[in-house]
């Protein structure tokens, strides 16, 4: 079993709008009830209760190595893993009242994009925290002085809740990434809320903060998660920039997809947890002063 996959399944330009949201083609089931990102292979069937198939021709995301399941790791075995999907192009940008409507969590949509102004885009980190790898990205972090969003799996808040408080204190921010990164899709309502209640109260107990935002792993989204994100006011967050550092391609391979894709609004997606992510480390050592070199500012969405 790789080393990513420890436990339950861990996962995976540009126009002016203010945190704009697009929607990826295909995503949205009329009438069934699951929004679903692009890439994977693994279709799930419907249910009543509120999860269903994706729409023809877009498959659910597919665990690598292991099936998606919402049981708990194994005490002391922290979850983490990595998928990767396509992302939408931006679409020409909109007037400020309509991004500032897209913006509002009631509007039921993930948000791919940022529109806080030219050159300005975010950074996020998944799958933490890890004892080993999060305190190594905040250095990072700190001597450039940017701040980032980091979506941690409830699971391993509660096995290093110390780690968890350090992302906070250096004032970056946590968002819900659910208990131990289940496949959403394949979940009952039951099961999904669970999922989310779960990870809010144990990253609540580490660094006494609430998430204000959700990002669903694999970057497949129920449509139970999006109703409950938009009763909740919590923000659905997903990302436009997804360089797969997670399958450890190489650090000059992690550096080029960044520095290549990002564009004004990307929001750029890399791990912390779920196995060695010693090549996201060096890779931020180079990306983040190279972005900052071509002026772009980094925001938290």
């Amino acid at each position: 079993m790789p080393d990513h996959f420890r436990a339950a399944p861990d996962r995976g330009t540009h126009l002016a709008r203010r945190r704009l949201l697009v929607v990826a083609a295909g995503g949205v089931m009329v009438g069934i009830g699951t929004v679903v990102g692009h890439g994977g292979a693994r279709p799930v069937s419907a249910a009543q209760d509120g999860t269903a198939s994706p729409a023809p021709g877009k498959a659910s995301p597919a665990p690598r190595g292991a099936s998606a399941s919402a049981s708990p790791s194994a005490p002391g075995k922290p979850s983490g893993a990595g998928t990767t999907k396509a992302r939408p192009e931006p679409r020409p940008a909109a007037s400020r009242a309509g991004a500032d409507a897209a913006r509002d969590p009631a509007s039921g949509q993930p948000m791919y994009y940022l529109d806080d102004g030219r050159k300005v885009i975010a950074l996020t980190i998944d799958d933490g925290p890890s004892p080993v790898y999060t305190p190594q990205v905040l250095q990072v972090l700190e001597k450039y002085g940017v701040r980032a969003t980091f979506s941690m799996v409830g699971q391993n808040v509660s096995y290093y809740p110390a780690v968890a408080r350090d992302v906070a204190d250096a004032g970056h921010t946590i968002i819900n990434h659910t208990w131990n990164h289940a496949n959403l899709t394949s979940l009952s309502a039951t099961k999904q809320l669970a999922q989310i209640t779960r990870a809010t109260d144990a990253i609540h107990a580490a660094a006494g903060v609430r998430p204000r935002m959700f990002r669903a792993p694999y970057g497949a989204w129920s449509q139970r998660a999006l109703t409950y994100c938009a009763a909740e006011k919590l923000l659905p967050l997903d990302w436009s920039v997804d360089p797969r550092d997670w399958s450890r391609p190489g650090v000059s391979e992690i550096v080029g997809t960044i520095m290549k894709t990002t564009k004004t609004g990307s929001i750029i997606l890399e791990h912390d947890g779920g196995g060695n992510r010693s090549q996201t480390v060096a890779a931020l050592k180079i990306a983040i002063p190279r972005l900052l070199d071509e002026g772009y500012h980094f925001a938290i969405p």
